[in-house]
């Protein structure tokens, strides 16, 4: 019998802000793609950055201020790192869950690069802030560089970056590898690192893609059965947090719709993870979109919990 592809999307909350966070993080998510594993699936797992890269382009830049020898690093290898970094931890507490239960599989991470199209309107619209509060001599400077910068209140300036769709993985070829030889797969990593193609060039953009954008697109690219969000919380709810807070056992892609042209969903939260398991259920026949807490991976497969969604 042939074993079902599954996509494990990994968001914020299954790894944490800080290292201590993260090692005890992970240990719940490695608890759930064993669950997974046992039930013999062939999983590709990606995941969220949003804390690690900000916390690396962070750190550079401050070294740069220090040592005028260094230099900002470029929002692509801030990417870069975080992929080598999560993947780590991701790959030996996975590995060592597995060990625990009795049972061999390797796991393997790959720095992942994703094109993006150089005319993408959100070159133009940038929305997702990085890094640490700037003084307005230091946000000025930013400006100078090309850069946006935004004010918040009280606070201080802050960059903003784009956010474009993910257009293709060039490690895909690798990705499918991997899996034919029984592997776990760690890719896509942070949305992965969003690159240009110029020639036979890959040039990194200043700029973070949606974790979940390109989670879907890679789901389509293995050909994956079933595409599994895991979350902060069991299911998707509408009006949530408010007293008439509904959750929901089924979405219809109608009604999702609906749903998204009415803000029902935050942007930067919940819509992206709607958007996407719309987009993957109808890409073909067959397939599966489910959003779960991640301590239910299991149940929500089977049906017994979760959001799950339908034509």
């Amino acid at each position: 019998m042939q074993k079902k592809k599954l996509v494990v999307a990994l968001g914020r909350n299954a790894l944490g802000e800080t290292f201590p966070e993260q090692q005890k993080a992970i240990k719940i998510a490695a608890k759930a793609i064993a669950d997974l594993v046992e039930d013999n699936f062939e999983i590709v797992i990606t995941h969220s950055n949003g804390p690690q890269v900000g916390m690396f382009h962070t750190a550079m830049t401050e070294f740069s201020r220090l040592d005028s020898k260094y230099t900002v690093a470029p929002m692509s290898v801030c990417s870069a790192l975080s992929q080598g970094y999560i993947g780590y931890d991701l790959q030996n507490i996975i590995r060592t869950e597995l060990l625990n239960r009795g049972i061999f599989k390797p796991v393997s991470t790959i720095i992942t690069q994703v094109r993006v199209d150089p005319f993408d309107k959100a070159f133009s619209n940038p929305t997702k802030i990085i890094g640490r509060y700037m003084t307005i001599e230091e946000a000025e400077l930013e400006k100078r560089k090309g850069n946006y910068v935004i004010y918040e209140e009280g606070k201080g300036y802050r960059r903003i970056i784009a956010s474009p769709k993910p257009k293709d993985v060039y490690e895909i070829d690798a990705v499918k590898a991997l899996l034919d030889a029984n592997q776990i797969v760690i890719a896509g990593g942070g949305g992965g690192i969003p690159v240009l193609e110029q020639g036979t060039n890959l040039k990194g953009a200043s700029a973070v893609i949606e974790k979940d954008y390109t989670s879907e697109l890679l789901a389509e690219l293995i050909g994956a059965d079933i595409l599994l969000f895991l979350t902060a919380v069991e299911k998707v709810s509408i009006h949530y947090g408010l007293p008439d807070e509904q959750a929901l056992d089924t979405l219809r892609v109608s009604e999702a719709k609906d749903y998204i042209s009415n803000g029902y969903f935050e942007a930067v939260s919940m819509l992206p993870k709607i958007e996407a398991s719309v987009q993957f259920i109808s890409s073909a026949p067959g397939r599966r979109a489910v959003i779960t807490h991640v301590t239910k991976a299991k149940d929500a497969i089977h049906g017994k919990t979760g959001t799950s969604f339908i034509l």
